[in-house]
């Protein structure tokens, strides 16, 4: 009986540690893998000045600037594919003025690249790109007729070609010698203008219009950007981009210049300093000028911006 008893619970004792086993063996999972990578930056700028009793005097000021990045890239075996939307929005206002508008943007990027093997930087790429902004523009201090608005312009790339890219040096060279480019200019009266390059209206000998002016044009040519972005010194990141666009039909060798730099100076965590500036020329758009009183177009010129600003900026 004892002996029937000890063969019954040595029994059960291997059972329960093969199935204790088992149970260890099945609740073991693997981790999961993404191919995306994430990034989502917001920023503040801000520049002020106050003067109180001042003897040599001076306007008080207030400059603030909102911007976002949001990037998405996708990396498997020999395909990249890299996404970017760019917001930025800013603000003016000084003593004695209205307030006006400093910047506003809205740009999106997106590159699809495919490699042959792993060991080369070379791609066969495809790329879209869109430029637009929030709201109207004016040339202050005139507000009652803009000369920029949403979608007035907007642009779009869309192009084939080759992508060199060194994730080491965070360079990207990009080559199309195919790219569509289509600029809108929704607006109406600034596409009766002609601004930004669209066909004017057609208007008889007192003015009126016969047919109305084109709300988009299309042109087709070569693409050439560049971007370099990677720490430089010590808490000093760099960002450079470079656009150069030239049409077949109007004007071929005539380029179209956008140009960027951004130098970001780290103070902490949170804490940011930035200098920057931004030149483009762009044959079609035509700048304008006061002459005896009255304001007349002339023809195209380089434009500028330059930024010095502290902020806040907050990275997920």
């Amino acid at each position: 009986m004892r002996i029937k008893a000890f063969i019954t619970v040595l029994f059960l004792v291997l059972i329960s540690q093969k199935t204790f086993s088992q149970v260890l063996i099945t609740t073991s999972v693997p981790d999961s893998i993404t191919y995306w990578e994430r990034t989502n930056t917001l920023g503040l700028d801000l520049n002020q000045a106050a003067f109180v009793n001042w003897s040599v005097g001076g306007n008080n000021s207030v400059a603030i600037l909102a911007k976002g990045s949001f990037i998405r890239k996708y990396t498997k075996g020999n395909i990249n594919w890299a996404n970017e939307l760019i917001l930025k929005y800013g603000l003016n206002s000084q003593e004695g003025q209205e307030v006006r508008k400093t910047d506003d943007q809205i740009q999106l990027n997106s590159t699809f690249g495919y490699r042959k093997d792993t060991a080369s930087n070379w791609y066969y790429s495809a790329k879209f790109n869109f430029n637009t902004q929030f709201t109207n523009g004016y040339a202050y201090p005139n507000t009652d007729a803009p000369i920029s608005g949403p979608f007035s312009p907007a642009y779009i790339f869309l192009g084939v070609g080759t992508e060199y890219i060194r994730k080491d040096l965070g360079l990207t060279v990009y080559l199309s010698p195919l790219t569509d480019k289509t600029t809108l200019v929704l607006n109406n009266r600034l596409a009766n203008e002609g601004a930004f390059g669209v066909t004017p209206a057609v208007r008889d000998a007192e003015g009126r219009i016969i047919k109305a002016g084109e709300n988009s044009r299309t042109e087709v040519g070569i693409l050439i950007t560049n971007q370099i972005k990677r720490q430089i010194f010590k808490n000093i990141m760099m960002d450079h981009r470079l656009s150069l666009y030239t049409d077949y039909l109007n004007k071929f060798g005539n380029i179209d210049v956008n140009w960027q730099l951004m130098l970001d100076l780290v103070v902490n965590q949170y804490v940011k300093a930035s200098i920057g500036a931004h030149v483009i020329y762009d044959d079609d758009i035509k700048a304008t000028e006061e002459v005896d009183g009255s304001v007349v177009t002339v023809g195209p010129k380089v434009q500028l911006q330059q930024t010095l600003a502290v902020g806040i900026t907050y990275t997920f």
